[in-house]
């Protein structure tokens, strides 16, 4: 049976665990960082990061971002992927906090963090990514070339 792509977003959403997450700061400059990443069932997108890391800092002033999630370690040409354009924000709300905490320890077994390192001032904060559009990459050809395309899901009806 032939995978639609929203099923191959699913499933590389659930296989890999590390995104790529792009941001901009206030002067521009962009930025790139893999974060370790746990997913609820809307598609929202948690990570622990630094609040002095330059992602965590670009956050605070854009929260516009855009999570990229692939396989880097297949050959060429075999790579699948999952573009997302999103909005982070670090989770301030007590209930919030220890849901995302809560999805990040069942994804990786071994908690980078103790509960109480990850709120009321500490140095690691949480964050959440909400999807605006998710694409994943498709091919196509262009007089006689191979390109790379995305197509457009709804991870959510």
């Amino acid at each position: 049976m032939v995978e639609s792509n929203l099923e191959r977003a699913q499933r590389i959403i659930a296989e890999i665990k590390y995104i790529t997450l792009a941001t901009v700061a206030e002067d521009g400059r962009p930025w790139n960082a893999p974060v370790f990443t746990a997913y609820d069932e809307k598609y929202n997108f948690f990570w622990g990061s630094h609040v002095g890391s330059q992602h965590s800092t670009n956050i605070r002033s854009k929260p516009d971002v855009f999570l990229v999630i692939y396989d880097s370690t297949v050959p060429g040409g075999a790579g699948e992927g999952v573009y997302i354009q999103a909005t982070a924000v670090e989770l301030e709300d007590m209930k919030e906090i220890k849901r995302a905490y809560k999805l990040l320890e069942v994804r990786h077994v071994v908690p980078y963090w103790k509960f109480e390192q990850v709120h009321d001032g500490a140095l690691i904060r949480l964050y959440k990514a909400v999807p605006k559009k998710v694409w994943v990459n498709s091919e196509g050809r262009i007089d006689g070339h191979y390109i790379d395309t995305r197509e457009e899901v709804k991870l959510l009806a």
